[in-house]
């Protein structure tokens, strides 16, 4: 079945075809290892876990690779103030590496709450500054970039394609319109390859250039390209990374082997936390152990995230997360149900809700439309195993462990309640039974009664 992306380097849905038959090269833009990843930027890794995951089912063999950021990244998010690594570890009185390693490890643990795939390679930028010195020497020899009393920058005016991911027209922009913080760049838009140190600087390297450490967005050029080769398939970040990193990265790549790096390029929109930003003053920044802190299974802010489509903002609530809960509850007790069932179902009909599940996961990760199928699915009256192992199916690509069972825990006053029951009618008591049995209902649990005794579920 054919597979359609919204590629941001088009501005179009595309059919997705790739390099190699049935080979995914995929480069996924991972955290900066400086303090807590947010909800907001799980939501990132959860649509490239869901993207990756549509292509597994779909029969590809991806090559995934995520970045480290642990050196380059400034606070601004272009050329100026200082490395968000030495900001922290001033702030938190550590090493830039302890303050790495810590946050690395937060990361990872929270990507296996959520249940998410690890990419094949995992690459740190401190490990990869020998291949980034390369690529700027490259970049130098082929006439693309100049060297200033405080870096090395690319000279964005040299490429003509400059401004083709984010839409930026050099031409149309006025002379003021960044603010050049070196006043011996170029242009406004001209960014660091690679940034020379002052003498206390604490993360720095030998370069042609003396002491020095490298700018935010070669890493992810010079990493992409060591692993996946010079021109791969799919690129993926969040939607804020497309007019600075991601632009710079295809125009660094041009200017090293005169191409752009990925075919597709896919972005995930912000989550915004009751209708606005996230926001520290705000007291709104909810990271995922805040989640787990409230009760809540980390894999109910992931079914969450499918109540909307990934290129679309999505706003968080609490009330949401609740209606999240009920229903993964409601999807593991279908699985269960099913799962015990004896009664057949019409291969058409199965057939017909996998295409119909296929055709939505495969239209650009529509997941609203693919969870309706799933529910359609689950709410079969009739007990099948053959559902069951279409929802099984169907959490290939979901990842909410469909088929995790966990026996809930009776509360005490219903335990009380079940204990007068059987009483009851151990002498015969049916009126004083049945009328234990609808306080039993009215509290939202229902009494079935068999040869072997009384059982009790949730409503």
């Amino acid at each position: 079945m054919d597979i359609f992306f919204y590629n941001t380097l088009t501005k179009k849905k595309e059919l997705f075809k790739s390099l190699e038959p049935k080979k995914v090269k995929m480069y996924s833009c991972g955290p900066t290892v400086y303090k807590d990843a947010t909800i907001g930027n799980m939501r990132t890794n959860l649509f490239q876990d869901t993207l990756r995951r549509v292509l597994e089912y779909n029969g590809y063999e991806v090559k995934q690779v995520m970045n480290i950021t642990d050196v380059g990244h400034l606070v601004s998010d272009g050329d100026e103030g200082e490395d968000k690594m030495l900001k922290s570890a001033r702030e938190e009185h550590k090493t830039p590496m302890e303050i790495a390693e810590y946050y690395t490890k937060l990361f990872f643990k929270d990507l296996e709450r959520l249940n998410v795939e690890i990419p094949e390679v995992i690459c740190k930028a401190t490990d990869h500054i020998e291949e980034m010195l390369e690529m700027v020497q490259k970049i130098i020899e082929n006439g693309y970039a100049y060297e200033t009393s405080t870096a090395i920058y690319f000279d964005v005016s040299k490429l003509d394609e400059y401004g083709i991911l984010s839409g930026i027209n050099l031409r149309e922009q006025k002379a003021g319109a960044r603010v050049e913080v070196d006043p011996e760049k170029r242009n406004p838009y001209d960014f660091a390859l690679w940034i020379k140190a002052p003498e206390n600087h604490l993360m720095k390297w030998d370069s042609p250039w003396g002491p020095s450490y490298p700018g935010w967005h070669i890493e992810c050029s010079a990493m992409s390209q060591k692993y996946l080769g010079e021109v791969f398939d799919i690129h993926t970040g969040g939607i804020d990374l497309i007019p600075t990193h991601h632009e710079n990265e295809i125009a660094q790549s041009k200017g090293r082997t005169g191409k752009i790096p990925a075919n597709y390029w896919l972005h995930g929109e912000y989550l915004l936390i009751n209708g606005g930003k996230m926001s520290k003053s705000l007291g709104n920044v909810y990271l995922l152990q805040d989640i787990v802190d409230r009760g809540y299974d980390p894999l109910v802010y992931k079914l969450f995230c499918y109540s909307i489509q990934y290129r679309k903002k999505l706003n968080f609530t609490w009330e949401g997360m609740d209606s999240a809960k009920i229903a993964l509850d409601r999807l593991r007790e279908a699985y269960q149900k099913h799962l015990t069932g004896t009664e057949d179902v019409a291969e058409e009909l199965i057939s017909k809700y996998e295409k119909d599940f296929n055709e939505a996961i495969n239209d650009d990760l529509n997941m609203p439309v693919a969870m309706s199928v799933v529910w359609e699915v689950a709410k079969r009256t009739e007990k099948s195993k053959k559902v069951a192992e279409l929802l099984k199916k169907f959490d290939r690509v979901l990842g909410i462990k469909i088929d995790e069972h966990k026996e809930e825990e009776i509360p005490d006053d219903i335990k009380e309640l079940l204990t007068k029951r059987v009483e009851a009618r151990k002498n015969k008591d049916w009126a004083e039974s049945d009328k234990i049995r609808d306080i039993i209902k009215e509290k939202g649990y229902i009494v079935k009664d068999s040869k072997e005794g009384q059982t009790v579920e949730k409503c």
